[in-house]
């Protein structure tokens, strides 16, 4: 049985989903600020996070980032909060998904579901990725240019193991996306994906001006190009 952490303070929306997590079949533990849910990712086990972003006593993207150093368990940002800058946010520290109140128990639970599935699937991979002198240990979390440890968000990170999953293939925009966050809501347009995209060759690129490993195919996508 997965095991589920909820971070949230509003006593009817835990009581809505506590119901339906647990009708799926799901274990729930609940945590109403900060500290509690500090201390219970501490003495448990999760298999997946919801977190709340407005608590009494802060954000849960504190927890996120604390659970990033350790973990990549997979994680969802619930808030009242649509604004782009606050996806972004969510995304570049280690999030996996993220929905705005309101919103609909089936489309919650269709997203938990599908990064359960991932996550298991992800396990199931070969434990490490190799090309064009890039190697990412999967287990780890890590990526390396030439023996040296690269610095990337969890987006990048993400973002370099869908190509490298790849090699050699266009992707799409909306394919990457679809790999990506594993969901139908496009809420990441595409001048946030264009953004990650230049992040990720400042890192990975000798020149990344003039690209030869992430390369864009015009009018269709982008490839991992393996030299």
């Amino acid at each position: 049985m997965c095991k589920i952490l909820l971070l949230e303070d509003d006593r009817s929306l835990i009581n809505g989903l506590s119901f339906a997590l647990h009708k799926a079949g799901y274990e729930l533990d609940v945590a109403r600020t900060i500290q509690e849910a500090d201390n219970m990712w501490i003495n448990g086990k999760y298999d997946l996070l919801i977190l709340d972003i407005s608590l009494p006593d802060g954000s849960g993207f504190e927890i996120c980032r604390k659970v990033r150093q350790v973990s990549k368990v997979p994680i969802i940002f619930l808030t009242a909060s649509d604004e782009e800058i606050n996806v972004i946010m969510g995304l570049d520290i280690g999030g996996d998904d993220y929905i705005t109140k309101p919103f609909k128990l089936g489309v919650l639970m269709s997203r938990i579901n599908a990064l359960l599935r991932r996550a298991k699937n992800f396990a199931l991979t070969d434990a490490e990725l190799q090309s064009n002198g890039i190697k990412v240990l999967l287990l780890q979390g890590q990526a390396y240019k030439n023996g040296i440890l690269l610095d990337l968000t969890a987006a990048e990170y993400k973002l370099l193991c869908v190509f490298m999953q790849n090699p050699n293939a266009i992707l799409s925009k909306e394919k990457i996306l679809e790999k990506l966050w594993d969901n139908e809501n496009n809420y990441v347009d595409d001048n946030t994906l264009n953004v990650y995209i230049r992040r990720l060759r400042m890192k990975v690129e000798d020149n990344p001006s003039d690209p030869a490993m992430l390369l864009t195919v015009r009018r269709m996508g982008y490839k991992w190009n393996v030299l």
